[in-house]
């Protein structure tokens, strides 16, 4: 009797994880995120830029992360509705790129505060909720260089990048 019961400890001690020599690996979940977009996805326009980045992610990444996307969102109630139901699906990680999402996204990250939220043309943030925009006046002022090359007169009115660019090249 006392064969067989040392014989079950023993096989339980190599087999136990607890007990074996052998490392167990870790089982990765892919960290999953969720996009929201403005208007269909098309070969240009309004979201072909996040689209883009979105599917350069899950090359780069491969299977640690697992995206999807909701497209043709209008601004509004119907964002709140969808970026509420990406967060309730599990999604860890929700790209927002539109300014129109700001609020909506504000709204939902609150409810959700273990989601991260990623605002794009946003300028409100929260503990979960970060922004990210585009330089734009770093344009406005290089058209403003190539404006100042077709203009003699150092009178221009306004003062934007755009002016500043113009002025930059007429008085360097």
């Amino acid at each position: 009797m006392y064969k067989n019961l040392a014989a079950t400890l023993v096989a339980a001690c190599l087999f136990s994880p607890v007990f074996s020599q052998t490392p167990q690996m870790p089982v990765t979940v892919p960290l999953k995120i969720g996009f929201v977009y403005v208007t269909p996805v098309t070969e240009a326009g309004w979201v072909h830029q996040p689209e883009d980045g979105r599917k350069a992610v899950e090359a780069a990444l491969g299977d640690k992360v697992k995206t999807s996307y909701v497209e043709n969102v209008a601004e509004g109630a119907d964002a709140e509705r969808v970026i509420r139901d990406l967060a309730s699906q599990g999604k860890q990680l929700i790209f927002t790129p539109s300014f129109g999402y700001m609020e909506p996204t504000l709204k939902v990250a609150k409810d959700f505060p273990n989601v991260k939220f990623e605002s794009i043309t946003g300028y409100k943030t929260a503990p979960n909720v970060a922004v990210a925009n585009a330089r734009y006046y770093e344009g406005r002022y290089l058209a403003g260089i190539a404006a100042g090359q077709t203009l003699s007169d150092e009178q221009i009115p306004g003062m934007n990048f755009l002016v500043q660019g113009v002025q930059g090249k007429l008085n360097p």
